[in-house]
């Protein structure tokens, strides 16, 4: 009898808090505008690996969408031009939430996470985003330039210090999806 009344607690509480239902279409209508970045590129980066010690890497990165159209599913991979040593490894996942209007994005890399809003920029070619954690924060732009290039520009910020490169990016697409 308790667990029986149990159950119907947590279930009319269930009905009372459903959630609202998502909107696929916009879901998906807000997930096209990111089809600038779907492929495989493939370029250069250059990535802030303790002070003033900076890695230069051959970068890909490879876009493609996920779960029909809803995920954008973003991987990047960067190895040292001197010996092609895995130096960066980053999965990202930009979504749409449709309630709130904005693009959310969650990535990982070297074992941490971050999950952050994403801003569609003016353009329509550029994503900016960024994240504070304790005293240092970040800003990054991700932009497809006039030569259909993808560059890439993240700054970091530690207290008072002023902002200082953390990664520069510039990749050619490949190949289309």
């Amino acid at each position: 009898m308790f667990l029986s009344l149990v159950f119907l607690s947590l279930h009319s509480i269930a009905m009372a808090e459903t959630p609202q239902k998502p909107n696929l279409d916009a879901q998906r209508a807000a997930m096209k505008k990111l089809s600038f970045l779907v492929g495989e590129w493939s370029g250069e980066a250059s990535v802030l690996r303790g002070p003033g010690v900076f890695a230069e890497l051959v970068q890909t990165e490879a876009a493609e969408y996920k779960l029909d159209g809803l995920v954008l599913m973003i991987e990047g991979v960067g190895r040292t031009k001197s010996d092609g040593k895995l130096v960066l490894q980053a999965l990202g996942f930009i979504t749409f939430d449709d309630s709130a209007a904005t693009y959310r994005m969650q990535a990982y890399n070297d074992g941490r996470w971050l999950n952050t809003e994403v801003k569609l920029l003016d353009d329509r070619r550029s994503l900016g985003w960024g994240f504070t954690l304790g005293e240092m924060s970040t800003k990054s732009v991700l932009r497809i330039n006039d030569r259909g290039e993808w560059t890439e520009a993240a700054e970091l910020t530690i207290g008072g210090n002023p902002p200082q490169k953390l990664i520069e990016l510039v990749v050619h697409r490949t190949r289309r999806k």
